[in-house]
């Protein structure tokens, strides 16, 4: 577990939510019959992985006051992250994704409530001067008023010694002003951010395909202090000190069982590493790891793991 006299390891700020996904492979929803409730939400996800992996961390988020909201609390507070910091919105109902299950990226609809409704007051300063990590996405950041009560936390954690991170994960159904997205993006990113991003990712944010060093260069001049490209069987490529270094890191042939989640596993896994100090490309190793072990089970991760067998890739 690392060490450190803030007592949070992360800080995960964002959406909550109820995944509904298909019981079966297909290829989109119009072939999926039936579904399994699982706790889902990125941040969630995140909070819950590096909980599993022995950090203390708390989420930030906001459900509906229902079942499914009372639900997720009881599942993110069973899997050891801290609750305190969620609250109950009492006209919006806790938001629902229905998401297929593939061997690709998957099709997924996202029905929007008590998600967006953060407040200023969840996250008030001496939250943030506890914590080590500040971390977020692009769905938390779609919306307002969570949108702006996020940028205002991400640039007060700046401040206040926290490190900044973010999974870009955007998605032009979630955020269709692609404009809006680069700009709140280019706010986040000026605090300094760690960021991961994925192929996926970066062709909906551009809206088509483009090179590796087109994205490093323009995502470091916006202010990422750290990228991840995370290029799916190809590996990763990990860049730093404003560009000026890098690492490719291979991939490794594995049989998937299920995708869902494994970016969120994936970047645990490196943050994790981060903060017990391994340099950036062992961090993408280690993240690597991680995703591997979800990618090759069903539903969610075990509800320990060894933070040791990160470092099975370490060069």
């Amino acid at each position: 577990m690392t060490t450190s006299t803030r007592p949070y390891a992360l800080l995960s700020v964002g959406e909550l939510l109820a995944d509904f996904i298909g019981h079966y492979v297909s290829n989109s929803l119009i072939d999926a019959l039936d579904f399994r409730r699982y706790q889902g939400g990125s941040p969630a996800n995140m909070a819950s992985n590096m909980a599993r992996l022995g950090e203390r961390v708390a989420l930030v988020s906001c459900v509906g006051n229902d079942s499914i909201g009372k639900y997720l609390v009881r599942q993110i507070e069973e899997s050891g992250v801290e609750a305190q910091f969620i609250t109950s919105d009492p006209l919006e109902p806790t938001t629902v994704v229905i998401v297929s299950r593939t061997a690709g990226t998957p099709d997924f609809v996202a029905y929007r409530h008590a998600d967006c409704q953060l407040s200023s007051a969840q996250l008030p300063d001496s939250l943030l001067a506890q914590s080590q990590l500040f971390h977020t996405t692009c769905f938390a950041l779609s919306r307002q008023p969570a949108q702006d009560v996020i940028i205002d936390a991400a640039r007060r954690a700046q401040a206040a010694g926290c490190q900044v991170t973010i999974d870009a994960n955007y998605a032009p159904s979630i955020w269709p002003d692609r404009q809006q997205a680069w700009r709140v993006l280019s706010d986040y990113f000026a605090a300094g951010a760690l960021v991961k991003v994925s192929m996926d990712d970066v062709e909906r944010l551009y809206g088509e395909p483009q090179k590796n060093e087109r994205v490093i260069d323009d995502f470091h001049r916006m202010g990422a202090s750290v990228i991840c490209l995370t290029l799916g069987p190809d590996g990763s490529l990990v860049s730093f000190d404003g560009g000026k270094k890098q690492d490719r890191i291979p991939g490794k042939k594995i049989d998937v069982v299920d995708v869902t989640g494994a970016g969120d596993a994936y970047w645990a896994g490196f943050l994790t590493a981060y903060l017990d100090g391994n340099a950036p490309g062992n961090c993408a190793r280690a993240g690597a790891a991680m995703a591997k072990m979800k990618l090759t089970r069903q539903g969610p991760l075990p509800d320990k793991v060894d933070r040791k067998t990160l470092y099975t890739y370490f060069e």
